[in-house]
């Protein structure tokens, strides 16, 4: 079900650890992610109502970076680019860089410090643990939403 997106600071507090009787919220913030692909990359649930340690990203390869006004190319994926991440924790991240991100939840844009090769654990929709690196855009995205459901504002 696609869902509201919740707007403001006091949204992004510290989520609960999701578990299996999460998968519905997890299974809407994927569907509401797709709804708008358009102008969006990433998404955490608290974003949609919900405090909950899940996050739902686009992969985007470099060449499908977001314009100067803010809007990702609406491109066909091949099969679904969302990675939907239950309880992340990135534990390893190198080379550091400043950039400065948006957010639905918020208006205008903020600075942030993020790593240009992370390393996440997470569980899948079964619960099933993986542990992934990631680069460049993708990578941020993640950092990102993971500051949401750590209860940090960008």
């Amino acid at each position: 079900m696609i869902r509201e997106i919740v707007k403001g600071e006091q949204i992004f507090v510290k989520a609960k650890r999701a578990a299996k009787k999460d998968i519905q919220v997890a299974n809407d913030l994927e569907e509401t992610l797709n709804a708008h692909r358009d102008k969006c990359v990433g998404m955490a649930a608290n974003m949609i109502g919900e405090n909950l340690a899940i996050i739902a990203v686009r992969q985007i390869d470099e060449d499908q970076l977001p314009d100067d006004e803010g809007n990702v190319p609406a491109i066909i994926p091949r099969g679904n680019d969302i990675i939907l991440m239950l309880n992340p924790q990135i534990v390893k991240q190198g080379k550091p860089y400043r950039t400065e991100e948006g957010c639905l939840s918020l208006d205008g844009e903020r600075e942030a410090v993020r790593y240009e090769n992370i390393t996440v654990t997470y569980q899948d929709r079964q619960l099933k643990k993986h542990t992934e690196s990631f680069s460049g855009f993708t990578a941020q995205i993640i950092q990102h939403e993971c500051d949401h459901i750590n209860g940090k504002v960008i």
